[in-house]
Order: C-alpha cells, then sequence, then structure tokens
C-alpha cells in the first residue's frame, strides 16, 4: 500500500492506495503554523479511525503546492511511518512530455493529474481541477502536456466578492433551484455554480478546437462533484486523480531506482 498525499492551498489530502484502488481519504485543514508532530497526530488519528496499518506502507510520496509545508509534512510521514517520502519536482520521472515555455515551473499537482489521466482514458484529454484555483489543462494526442489555464477558485472568488463589498455576504457553494435568482443570495450561488459550470464548458470548447480533435474531459478537486453536474460537456469525474496519479508516479520511479542499482 502506497501512502499518496496531496498538499493545496486549503487542504493537505491523505490517501492510501493500493493496487491502483483508493482504500482511504482524508482531508486536514493546510495550517502553515502546524508543526511535524502536529501532522504526525492527526495523520495517526485519520489512519487508526479508518483501520490502516500506518507501519504497513510500502512507500510514500507527497505533491506540494505549498512548499513551505514540506519539510514538516515529510517529517510526518517519517515520525508515523518510518518511510522517507518521495517528492514530485524536478529529477521525478512522469513518462509525460512536456510542452511549455519552462517545464521546470510546471507545478507537481499538474503533472500528477495528467499522469492520473493519461493511466485511465486514452488522449486528448483535457483535465479540470477545481480546488483554491481552478486549473483547466490540456494533453494532446500523442499524450503530451501541452498547457492550460489558471481561474481563481469558486470560494476564492466569492469570499473575495463578499469581503470587498457592503452588501454582498458570504454565500455556501451550492446550486440554486435555477439560473435565474430572485433574491441576492440565489443570485450569488447562480453565479458561483453555474458560472463555473459556463465557465468550463467554454474553455473545454476553445481547447478541444485548438487540439483539433474530440476530448475527454475529467474533473476532480473539492468543488467539481458541486460543479460537472451542471456542465453541459459530458465530463468524468474522478475524485481520487490525484491520489492515484502519485501512486503510480511512486511506482514508476522506484521501479527505476531499482533498475539503476
Amino acid at each position: 500500500m502506497i501512502l499518496t498525499i496531496d498538499v493545496g492551498n486549503t487542504n493537505v489530502v491523505i490517501g492510501c492506495v493500493e493496487n491502483g484502488e483508493v482504500k482511504s481519504v482524508c482531508r486536514l485543514a493546510t495550517n502553515l503554523n502546524d508543526l511535524s508532530s502536529d501532522y504526525a497526530l492527526k495523520m495517526r488519528q485519520s489512519f487508526e479511525f479508518d483501520g490502516i496499518d500506518y507501519k504497513n506502507f510500502a512507500g510514500a510520496i507527497l505533491s506540494s503546492v505549498v512548499p513551505q509545508l514540506n519539510r514538516s509534512i515529510r517529517s510526518a510521514v517519517k515520525k508515523v511511518t518510518g518511510l522517507d517520502c518521495m517528492v514530485v519536482g524536478a529529477g521525478l520521472k512522469t513518462g509525460v512530455n512536456v510542452k511549455i515555455d519552462d517545464p521546470g515551473t510546471l507545478a507537481g499537482d499538474l503533472i500528477t493529474g495528467a499522469v492520473g489521466a493519461l493511466a485511465m482514458f486514452k488522449p486528448p484529454i483535457i483535465v479540470v481541477d477545481m480546488g483554491t484555483a481552478t486549473t483547466i489543462v490540456a494533453i494532446d494526442k500523442d499524450g503530451a502536456y501541452t498547457g492550460g489555464a489558471i481561474v481563481p477558485g469558486i470560494k476564492l472568488s466569492y469570499t473575495a466578492l463578499s469581503s470587498g463589498t457592503s452588501l454582498l455576504p458570504n454565500i455556501a457553494i451550492e446550486a440554486p433551484a435555477k439560473c435565474i435568482g430572485t433574491n441576492t443570495v440565489d443570485s450569488m450561488k447562480s453565479g458561483a455554480v453555474y458560472g463555473a459550470a459556463a465557465l468550463v464548458d467554454g474553455m473545454i470548447d476553445r481547447m478541444e478546437e485548438e487540439l483539433g480533435e474530440t476530448v475527454t474531459v475529467v474533473a476532480t478537486g473539492g468543488l467539481a462533484g458541486t460543479v460537472v453536474p451542471h456542465c453541459k460537456r459530458k465530463i468524468e469525474y474522478e475524485p481520487a486523480l490525484l491520489l492515484k496519479g502519485l501512486a503510480i508516479l511512486y511506482e514508476k520511479n522506484t521501479k527505476r531506482r531499482k533498475q539503476q542499482t
């Protein structure tokens, strides 16, 4: 079983993956003030709650967009499991040709999502990840990562909207009964959910046109489950896409290191 950790700006998602199947998932709040001992305690409690033997992991791997936390979380993994945690970054074999201006700047979560999507679907593929930011990336027919778009996430946008205005409240991110809102809260909810769905549909159409072929679309991230049902495009929803991608990267690089020794 592989311990997979996806460190995002809002949540640290921890998964236990065995033979490509996610056995357990827990979400911890991303907190820059937490020490390695804090994360270790939370990990151990989560594993015990789910009945996971945390001394039985074969390996551990981390993808992070919050580099300030990497040392603390790697230390926590070491304390709990006794394992050194592999980190997605420079020098890690992905098997994906990255065709952007500076491949070294590609965030670990984006390449991890691409690896997971390519293991499940035939390219060309568009991967939509709806978290603190919404990322929409394109993989061409040859399986190469060609680039994408980054949009402020729904919660981030609406937190900014309510804090920057006097009359607009904080809202729950959920779909109202209809698109045309008849009060302030429903109008904001409509913009949040139906607006995000329209954005995703529109970006898929534009990227598909640039790729020149019909694409498969896969979505993941904390808010994808809320938005995807309201999209007009057919979208495959894979909530554990990054955790599965991390497990694939671990196996790929473990085999590579064994071959080199």
